[in-house]
């Protein structure tokens, strides 16, 4: 069997107890200054880039590495600043301006990248004059190489940069060529730096809109083919199926491909003789989405299947490791599930196992990997008897018959108004909920100043005149962790934090189990705050399908099966609700649409799913 190599196609910034964020937020606070940044960051960063090498990485990524976004880096790269923001040095204070807005302009949108819950800065076109300014890139591939480590630079193509882009006269493709020289310039520089691969991330060719703009892909790449820059470049695809046909006939050195999010799709291409051998082939094989152990024996018998087909195989994750949690090693977990998880470093560790069983046939670490999986899968986490059939969806009586008896209860305005539900998390809500989780203040005391603060915004909202109150979500995080922590079947864990924008992260609930509610959840804090005014408080849940889509998902079972626990689990809590005299009872689906797979044809099944969870 051949040999292969090992690479990553991008690393989490946050640092395993949220270092990166810590040090960007106290200098946007004055608590740090511009060198204290500069130094705190350049220490991450390099040991990101050791980290990657000691786990016998063959090429490390750079380039991943952002002080806010990678497109926004992008962005400043080629001068495409918006126009309120010219006339400034480029610069990070510039960066953070655009990012956050300042008090004289607003900031750049910020969209959802692909179906993650990761959040980029949409770049704006309007009275550009692009060209390249200051390389970051350059200098971050020249730091790796005085490390002694060997890079490849990570960039977004010109074709998904455009396409996430907004704004300006000229058409899609106009714009994609004025990108053209000035991505070649970058490659010549990297090149005469050293550089033998350069990843170009493409992640938009997957999406529907990707056979579309094959005309314009294949111009561009020719481009790159005719400066002669093209024999270094890896076209890199993930989060669902490629034209790998399409992609192998580009001048390319080689392409990337997701082999855990296509169904099954890119395999059955390259197993119809769509592969070009010739060209390098990047399998992602390993989930850079979810935070499980591998089933490293099937992930063996998958590179062997796909060496038949490739004279230079890579395996990576399937995409970026900016999505899952840095590290399992700070984490106090119980053997039996933590033998089943997978952060950013396992799964670099995971990777190595293969290429020492495959390349040396040292065994060592993947019979351990081999075995903590068969143990894991050996655990009875499907504990509960659910009968879905039994289940009615639909409502007993219809809304019109609902309506008349609402109405008679509530006797509320034709539009009686109120608010969504959360009120703002002051500092002094956070400290408190700090103190009270680190057992510096007691639960009597954590309890009194909950109910000091639900009283006083109760107060607020009769002197505004609400006709519907609600009681502040004081107590609570996180609209998913607050329920992650309290339902059966989840696991939350202590550092477990993943990037959702610029500072902001995130700590997704993991469900290893059959979801279940076993005590009220929400009931103490909304009977409080209804005992304080005759007017109805809204009960505040967060529904299953936003539950399901910002939580770690279990992949042992259907995913609809694991939402409609969650709808049963949530639907106990209504009760629960109801029984203890809430009239008003507000579910949250804020991320109903967010969980749309990337293309159409599986859109009606993911609603038709999700509609039938929440009723």
């Amino acid at each position: 069997m051949m040999t292969i190599k090992t690479t990553n196609l991008g690393f989490p910034r946050l640092g395993r107890k949220r270092e990166w964020k810590k040090a960007i937020e106290g200098y946007w606070n004055n608590k740090i200054s511009k060198d204290e940044l500069d130094e705190t960051l350049q220490n991450l960063h390099r040991e990101n880039l050791l980290l990657q090498k000691n786990y016998g990485l063959d090429s490390v990524p750079v380039g991943d590495f952002s002080l806010y976004d990678h497109i926004l880096d992008t962005s400043l790269l080629f001068n495409i600043i918006p126009e309120r923001f010219q006339g400034r040095d480029v610069n990070d204070d510039l960066l953070f301006d655009i990012a956050r807005g300042n008090k004289e302009h607003v900031a750049s949108a910020l969209i959802k990248w692909f179906n993650t819950n990761y959040h980029y800065i949409v770049p704006e076109w309007d009275n550009v004059t692009p060209k390249v300014q200051k390389n970051a890139l350059l200098e971050r591939f020249n730091y790796a190489k005085s490390l002694n480590i060997n890079a490849h630079p990570v960039i977004v193509g010109p074709i998904t940069f455009v396409a996430l882009s907004k704004g300006g006269h000229q058409s899609f493709d106009e714009k994609v060529r004025t990108l053209l020289p000035l991505y070649i310039e970058v490659f010549e520089s990297l090149i005469q730096a050293g550089a033998e691969t350069i990843q170009v991330d493409e992640p938009i060719l997957v999406t529907d809109k990707g056979a579309e703009l094959e005309a314009i892909t294949r111009e561009a790449y020719d481009a790159f083919a005719g400066a002669e820059v093209s024999n270094k470049l890896i076209i890199q695809t993930y989060f669902e199926r490629a034209n790998v046909q399409f992609l192998s006939h580009l001048p390319v050195k080689g392409l990337g491909l997701d082999f855990v999010h296509d169904n099954g799709h890119n395999l059955q291409q390259i197993e119809n003789g769509d592969l070009d051998r010739s060209k390098t082939l990047f399998a992602g094989i390993i989930d850079g989405r979810n935070v499980w152990a591998a089933d490293i024996e099937a992930k063996k018998s998958l590179i062997e299947k796909l060496s038949q087909y490739s004279d230079d195989l890579y395996i990576n994750p399937s995409s970026s490791l900016l999505h899952v949690p840095v590290s399992l090693d700070d984490e106090t977990l119980d053997d039996t599930v933590r033998e089943g998880l997978s952060f950013a470093t396992e799964k670099l560790e995971e990777l190595d196992a293969l290429k020492r069983t495959i390349n040396d046939n040292n065994t060592e670490k993947f019979d351990t990997f081999k075995a903590q999986y068969e143990r894991f899968q050996n655990q009875d986490f499907k504990n509960l008897d659910y009968d879905f059939d039994r289940v009615r969806s639909q409502r007993a009586s219809a809304f019109a018959e609902r309506k008349v008896l609402q109405q008679r209860r509530l006797n509320l305005p034709d539009l009686p108004t109120t608010t969504i539900g959360s009120f703002p998390q002051s500092p002094e809500v956070r400290k408190k909920r700090a103190d009270w989780k680190n057992n510096r203040i007691t639960d009597e005391a954590y309890d009194t100043f909950l109910k000091d603060e639900i009283k006083r915004w109760i107060e607020i909202q009769e002197d505004i005149g609400l006709d519907v109150f609600v009681h502040g979500e004081f107590e609570r995080n996180d609209m998913v962790e607050f329920f992650g922590e309290k339902l059966q079947g989840f696991l939350v864990t202590k550092f477990g934090w993943v990037q959702s924008y610029g500072s902001r992260a995130v700590k997704p609930p993991i469900i290893y189990g059959d979801v279940k509610w076993t005590a009220p959840l929400t009931v103490d804090e909304t009977v409080y705050a209804q005992s304080l005014t005759d007017k109805p408080v809204k009960g505040m849940l967060t529904g299953p399908v936003t539950i399901l889509n910002w939580s770690f998902e279990r992949v042992d079972i259907p995913r609809a099966t694991v939402q409609d626990q969650i709808a049963l689990a949530i639907n106990e809590e209504v009760l629960a609700l109801e029984k203890a005299g809430i009239k008003v009872i507000q579910v949250d689906e804020p991320a109903l649409r967010e969980g749309l797979p990337l293309r159409k044809e599986f859109h009606e099944a993911y609603l038709e799913k999700a509609v039938h969870s929440f009723k």
